[in-house]
Formats: structure tokens, sequence, C-alpha cells
């Protein structure tokens, strides 16, 4: 009789141990295949966050480097607008915008609100930021400020002189869009009409001061890179910004991203530092990175325990069996074929149990896994609703306020997770499977290779 009908008489007529085999396997594949759908489930939702954020690159100021140069003063670098342009074009960017600011001053009729700090840049004065595209600041695409009327500014108006205004400044100077409203530069002297583009909504109250700019968020005035660029005094050069922001197509670019723009813009980096912002991405995905943590470690653990059971279950097997391996030894069987018909004897029981454990096991992994991220993201969700910013004028640092663990609007954790079943996953479990039930036989294996016919018949061992 050969071999692989040998296994499944062997099977069949040792039936409490083939159960006891067929539970420990079925435990274990059920762990390990609930660790894999938490991984590919948690992977898919990771992946669906980066896509609804985008990634962000943001070209800023670097402190690290300004603060190494061994001049007494301390400028704020600059670059080229055209540079911005070129990086702009790259093929991993979606869209991008740059960013440069002044005092712009509001003189005769028209008047700034009242009630926030008093004159923080002189009578008049309040902060102008020019921009290459409204719509990618991150206070109007996380939703925290709403365009009430007209239009964001655009690359398309560039060069045109127009102003998005905070609803509370044009209340107060009873102006809506299209109207036009003159502006003086930081010189005091070089004026410009401006029209109204766009009204929006900012809800910090006037009182509270800017934390950047230091002025009431109601007199923030927002204009076109070009038009604020004419008032000031060498307003006739390139056009030159401080900042700038990268939307990519993808997280995943990012590195491509960084190294194309150092090696086209070069030297013109000096003072900068490309940052990726994904702060929002990492809020997101927190619980995620806890759960698949832990059913990692809990699928490995398993994995090994499962490993050590069933090895101690075959050994006993061997030893319970030993006259059966002394008659077929003597009768000729090879030791190979014996080691075969155990390692028969586990797969057998190990594929019987992946196909059961399939069955159930996508909708436990659902019904556990969704309990344990809820717990996750509303722990987290409690830790970022406790954080405080530091008060009016304070940088938070006496209080032992860290700015940057200040929370990311519109990106609360992910509390749910849809878990998947498919082929791939049956293969890695089965892959999985199969090598602990070799592995557990491994062992045994050299328990049978040390069997002698003459002694196990004879003295019984």
């Amino acid at each position: 009789m050969n071999f692989v009908k040998r296994a499944g008489f062997s099977l069949w007529a040792r039936k409490g141990r083939t159960l006891i085999t067929l539970a420990t396997f079925l435990v274990i594949s059920v762990m390990v295949l609930a660790g894999v759908l938490i991984n590919d489930a948690t992977a898919r939702a990771e992946q669906d966050a980066k896509r609804s954020v985008g990634a962000e690159v943001n070209l800023e100021m670097d402190m690290g480097q300004l603060g190494g140069a061994g001049g007494g003063g301390l400028q704020a670098p600059r670059i080229d607008a055209a540079a911005i342009d070129k990086l702009g074009a790259l093929p991993q960017v979606q869209k991008y915008t740059y960013s440069m600011w002044d005092r712009a001053i509001l003189k005769g009729k028209y008047k700034l609100v009242e009630g926030g700090p008093a004159d923080p840049m002189g009578p008049g004065g309040t902060a102008s930021i020019g921009l290459l595209d409204s719509s990618l600041l991150p206070d109007f695409r996380s939703g925290k400020f709403k365009l009430l009327s007209g239009e964001h500014l655009t690359a398309a108006d560039k060069d045109k002189k127009q102003l998005l205004i905070e609803e509370r400044l044009a209340r107060k100077n009873g102006l809506k869009v299209g109207d036009r409203i003159p502006l003086t530069g930081n010189d005091e002297k070089t004026t410009a009409d401006f029209t109204v583009g766009g009204i929006y909504r900012d809800p910090r109250p006037s009182t509270e001061p800017d934390a950047e700019y230091g002025v009431s968020p109601a007199n923030m005035v927002y204009g076109t890179v070009g038009g604020l660029s004419a008032l000031a005094p060498e307003g006739n050069g390139p056009l030159q910004v401080g900042k700038a922001t990268f939307l990519l197509q993808d997280a995943d670019v990012q590195g491509a991203f960084k190294d194309e723009a150092k090696r086209i813009a070069g030297s013109a980096l000096d003072g900068f530092k490309l940052d990726a912002n994904d702060k929002a991405v990492q809020q997101m995905t927190g619980p995620l990175k806890s759960i698949r943590s832990t059913a990692t470690v809990a699928m490995w653990l398993m994995a090994v325990a499962g490993a050590a059971v069933l090895a101690l279950l075959v050994n006993l097997a061997v030893k319970q069996r030993r006259k059966e391996y002394g008659v077929l030894l003597a009768m000729g069987e090879k030791k190979s074929k014996l080691i075969a018909q155990q390692a028969l004897e586990i797969v057998v029981v190990a594929v019987i149990a992946i196909g059961v454990s399939s069955l159930f096991a996508p909708s436990l992994t659902q019904s556990a896994g969704q309990s344990l991220l809820g717990d996750e993201a509303s722990a987290a969700k409690r830790k970022l609703d406790s954080w405080q910013p530091p008060g009016p004028g304070s940088t938070g640092l006496g209080e032992g306020i860290d700015m940057d663990d200040q929370p990311v609007e519109n990106a609360d954790p992910i509390d749910k997770i849809t878990v998947a079943l498919d082929p791939a996953d049956l293969v890695t479990v089965g892959a999985i499977g199969l090598g602990i039930g070799l592995l557990a036989t491994a062992i045994p294996a050299g328990a049978v290779l040390r069997l002698s016919p003459r002694t196990i018949l004879t003295k019984g061992k």
C-alpha cells in the first residue's frame, strides 16, 4: 500500500488525534488569516486617506540654515516666482501656489474693523498676502474659511489687481464683489486701486490676533501676487516670493518630486526647505497603524505557538506509532516515505482547516477589527479634542504647548475598515500554514530516521 493511502487510513482511524490537530490548525489559520485581512484592510484605508487628503509639500524658510549663517542680521529668503513655476510644471504636481506678504494701508474713507489689536502695523495698516491660487490655502481647503461671494484668485488673475476680503471688513466699508478699493504700500507712498474679487468668512473673532501676522482676522487681505507686488518700491523687478505649496498627484511621489525640485532649482533653494506636510494623513491613520501592529504581533505569536504545539503532537504520534513504523520498515518501506506520510497527514489537515477558516474568518475579523479600531479612533479623537491653543499673544512655549501638536481640521481619525477576502490572502495563509505544518514535522522526522526495525520489534523501542 502506498503512503498516500496509508495517510488517509491513518487520519480516519485516529479520529481523536485528527480532530485535535484540525482544531489546532483551525485556530492558527483563523488568527493568521485575521492578521492578513486586517493588514490588507488598513493598507487600503491608508491609501484612501492619502488620496482624499492629497500629498502636500511646502517650500518654507529653513531656520536651521539661516541660524548657521555668520551674519548678524536675519533676513527672510526670497525665491523667484519663475523658479517656482518650473517646479509646478513637474509631472508629480497636481496644483501649486506661492505667496508673499507685506504691509498694506487703508486710507481715506476706508477703515479697518475695530476691536482687535491696536494698530499692530501702524494706523490703517494690515497684512496683505499675495497668492497665486487662494483655493489652495489650508484654511480654504479644510473648510475653515468659506467663500461667500465672488471667486477664488487663480493663476489666470496673477497680474490683475484683485482682492479677497473678509466679510466684516466688507461690511464695515460697504463693499461688495466688483467694487474698487485703494491700497497703499509699505512705503506709504505707492498706491493702486484693487477690485474686490471675492468675500470670505473667517470664523475667528475679530479680537483674536492672527498667530502669524498679529492683526485682526477680520482685517486680513489676500490679493494677487502681481497686483500686491506692484505696491512695493521694487515692484518693477522680477517677482519674488517667500513660500510655496505643491499639491502632488499622489503621496508616493514625494521623494521623486523633492529630488527633481532640488535638481532643477539648485542654489535658488538656499535658505529654504521642502517639507512634506503629511500631518493630516498621520492624524487620520494613527489608529489604523495601532491595530495593524497589534494584529501582526498576535498573528506571529499564534504562528510560533501553533508550530510548537503541532511539533509536540507529531512527535507524540511518532512515539505512539513506533511498532507500526517498525513493521513497515521491516517490510522494506523507506524511511523517506514514512516522513512523507507524516507530512501529507499534516498537509491534508492544514488544507481543510484553511478552507474552513476562510468561511467565517472574514466576518469575525470585520467585527473584531472594527471594535478595536473604534476604541483606538475614539481615544485618538479625545486626545485631539483636548488640545488647547495658547492664549492671545502667546507662543505656547511658557505653557509647555507645542504648536506642532495642533490638530489638523477635517482630518478625523479613521474609525471604519472594510475586510475583504481575495485569493492572494488565501495563498498567503496557505503558505504560512503549510510552512508551519512542515516545520512541525521536521523535528519528529529526525526520530523517524533513527528508527531501527529490529530494535523496535524485538525490544519494543
